[in-house]
């Protein structure tokens, strides 16, 4: 039976509907196997012909690379220092599109994410800690988000795995509602609503993927798209960027280990995830829980009038069963 299920961050509501997809075994239909660009075209092999250079990081150094961070050639806010606002015809509001927008290299170009070794995407994570440490620094920067296309289908425009990191003068709408939720629940019940969320995850055990000591990997049980999977630190850290080593690290095997899942179960589908964390320097958070999402791009349950009109999501595969899918039970 269908259920209706709200979210108890946000408020929002979505439609657990998996009748309406019946037995889910479109993903196990064939498809071609993925194929890398050739590098003698992709603009990330030779940075400084492509005009992609100088670097803002580098890791382990410029000239032997193997993790860079670089401003991108064509940034969706300006990389300037200055920020000012205009008031435009009432009743609209205008900011100027102050900001950074950088994206991360690793230097493999035919190797996915999830197939990079633990310790280069280890590498990948803390350059990423070091962007938000020094964007920190800047006055105008209040919010960064960082996100991984792959995969056409995903928004990726360039195979070779890169990370797009956009900082904001604001902080974005999905985010403040989460802010919000979060602090209304831990207002009224004094505790993380996240955390309480994991504990009720591990006690009921059907949409667990995986865990160890410090980090979690689950099917959220108001899960807006199919085969949606986020992945927590299991001690309750506000800020992505004062994450410790050893978490770190369990964190990022745990998210590699849920994309080689999915990459095998739901063969080999294109994918987002990104990271949700507290805004930069304002430490009135603390009552957050970072935690990276992961949406893969299966082929069903697209937005159509229903979503679009009212912006309830219908889910047309019930997180439990993804769950037992992406463990290979399903």
């Amino acid at each position: 039976m269908s259920e209706l299920r709200r979210d108890p961050v946000s408020g929002d509501w979505i439609i657990v509907a998996p009748e309406r997809a019946g037995r889910p075994k479109w993903f196990s239909v064939k498809k071609p196997k993925r194929q890398p660009s050739p590098k003698k075209t992709c603009p990330f092999e030779d940075l400084q012909k492509s005009g992609n250079w100088p670097p803002i990081l580098s890791y382990p150094n410029e000239k032997n690379w193997e993790v860079i961070l670089i401003p991108n050639k064509y940034p969706a806010l300006s990389h300037l220092k200055s920020q000012s606002e205009s008031i435009a015809p009432w009743p609209h509001f205008v900011k100027t599109g102050v900001g950074s927008h950088d994206l991360l290299l690793v230097r493999e170009h035919d190797k996915g994410f999830a197939d990079i070794s633990l310790g280069r995407a280890v590498d990948a994570f803390l350059l990423l800690q070091k962007r938000y440490k020094m964007l920190a620094l800047q006055k105008e920067m209040v919010y960064t988000s960082t996100f991984f296309n792959w995969g056409a289908g995903a928004g990726a425009s360039i195979y070779h795995p890169h990370f797009q990191v956009l900082t904001l003068p604001i902080i974005p709408p999905d985010i403040a509602s989460s802010l919000k939720g979060s602090m209304r629940y831990f207002r009224k019940y004094k505790r993380c609503v996240h955390c309480d969320m994991l504990k009720f995850d591990i006690k009921e055990k059907k949409r667990v993927i995986e865990k160890n000591s410090s980090a979690i990997a689950i099917t959220p049980f108001v899960s807006r798209e199919p085969f949606e999977v986020r992945i927590f630190p299991r001690r309750h850290l506000p800020y992505f960027e004062q994450t410790s080593l050893p978490a770190l690290k369990s964190i990022i095997a745990t998210l590699q280990s849920s994309l080689r899942r999915i990459k095998k179960y739901l063969n080999d589908p294109d994918f987002n995830f990104f990271i949700h964390t507290a805004p930069l320097k304002d430490h009135r958070y603390s009552y957050y829980h970072w935690h990276i999402e992961v949406l893969p791009k299966i082929g069903v349950g697209m937005p159509g009038g229903f979503e679009l009109s009212t912006g309830v999501e219908i889910n047309v595969v019930d997180p439990r069963l993804a769950a037992a899918v992406l463990k290979g039970k399903g």
